[in-house]
């Protein structure tokens, strides 16, 4: 018993002496943190104020490959104010950025990255109508270019809710900084697309 008290009073008295190294260490540590924090929010801050100057010119598109063209459609979400990710790869079910702002709702968009004068066709139109619901629980659903569309898919696309943005509207949107809801009129959540609706 008076062992361990000798070993008590012991480790009180070196936990005395080093109480000034351990203060010390926790002050460093706790500015550290801080630090990191600060440094952390400025860089934040800083890719805020880059994506809300984000423009993007149409031969710079043009330059950019598939995977390039996904995530740059979806750098121009998060400026319109959308919490936007990439989603596309193999089996996205038609789905490449998928985004979400209140109160407009969920967006699916469909990159149609193309070479010069590509047009985009009725079947994509198909597909993302049939998938943007149904899987991905979309209230709006557009299909982007870089190139244009046949006069069939834009006649489908705006029977069946399914939007389109082709060279013309894609220069608005990237270059010129027109919000994508505001180009395409994106009614609030409460309106659904055609899937969405109660029969």
């Amino acid at each position: 018993m008076v062992a361990l008290a000798q070993a008590a009073s012991n480790l009180m008295t070196k936990a005395a002496a080093a109480w000034p190294l351990l203060g010390l260490v926790v002050f460093a540590l706790a500015v550290a943190v801080v630090s990191l924090r600060i440094r952390g929010h400025r860089r934040d801050r800083a890719d805020s104020d880059r994506l809300a100057r984000l423009r993007i010119t149409l031969a710079e598109f043009d330059a950019m490959d598939d995977g390039q063209f996904e995530y740059a459609l979806r750098d121009l979400l998060v400026r319109d104010g959308w919490a936007a990710r990439k989603v596309g790869r193999a089996g996205d079910q038609a789905a490449d950025v998928i985004g979400v702002r209140t109160p407009l709702g969920r967006i699916v968009v469909q990159a149609k990255h193309t070479r010069a004068g590509g047009k985009v066709g009725s079947s994509v139109m198909y597909q993302v109508k049939g998938t943007a619901g149904p899987a991905h629980k979309a209230d709006h659903a557009v299909v982007v270019t870089n190139g244009s569309f046949t006069r069939d898919a834009m006649t489908w696309g705006d029977r069946h809710g399914v939007r389109w943005v082709d060279r013309n509207r894609l220069d608005r949107w990237a270059h010129k900084g027109r919000p994508l809801h505001e180009l395409l009129a994106l009614p609030t959540r409460g309106s659904r697309l055609p899937w969405r609706r109660v029969a």
